[in-house]
């Protein structure tokens, strides 16, 4: 699997439910989010205009994808929590490895302003992406247990020390509810929660949490 046949895997609308660690503090936090995903084509122009935004040139690009979502927190407290937002990729292969490269965003998750990070696909068809922000760095890695089911793990490092690990579980909503029209759910791609804690144990025993 290559970078875009991933994005073009992720196309279409997931319901995640997370748990965060906030490893300073020594506690986790659950919460959720509805997340949308839009794979676009090399010559799409927001692919384009991303491309000029960071001053490359946009022929080199293979493609790209838009992302929003809108979730909470356990640890919310009111209305002003802002959980919410999008933003566009665009993916700028290596020459020579075409399974890695740059990977050019109009807003970071961690900080809202255009970078550019680090993408690539590993040894298990999951995608890595590695940002360098200016007071921050995270990691993010995506895989797909099937086609209705993607996990996502990142952490988030502030400062010389981890700051909060994440484990996401993101299942199509297709499949995940019955819609309003009374379809049922697909119990052939419900998710295993075995394989889910294990896991979210695997990652987070890593981390010393």
């Amino acid at each position: 699997m290559d970078v875009m046949e991933f994005f073009q895997l992720s196309t279409g609308t997931w319901r995640s439910q997370r748990t965060t660690h906030h490893l300073a503090f020594k506690r986790a936090e659950a919460g959720g989010s509805a997340i949308q995903v839009e794979a676009f084509a090399a010559d799409h122009p927001q692919v384009i205009e991303i491309c000029q935004l960071h001053e490359v040139d946009p022929t080199l690009a293979i493609g790209g994808a838009f992302v929003s979502w809108h979730g909470t927190m356990g640890w919310d407290r009111n209305d002003d929590e802002n959980h919410e937002g999008s933003t566009v990729f665009a993916l700028i292969p290596d020459a020579d490895q075409p399974r890695q490269g740059i990977l050019l965003r109009e807003r970071g998750y961690a900080e809202i302003v255009p970078i550019a990070g680090q993408y690539h696909m590993d040894d298990e068809d999951a995608l890595v992406l590695t940002t360098e922000y200016e007071t921050m760095s995270s990691i993010e890695r995506f895989w797909f247990a099937s086609p209705s089911l993607r996990m996502r793990t990142s952490t988030v490092k502030r400062f010389g020390g981890f700051s909060t690990a994440t484990f996401c579980t993101e299942l199509r909503v297709a499949d995940a509810d019955a819609d309003d029209s009374g379809s049922e759910t697909d119990s052939s791609s419900s998710p295993n929660p075995a394989q889910i804690a294990v896991a979210a144990t695997e990652y987070f025993s890593l981390l010393g949490c």
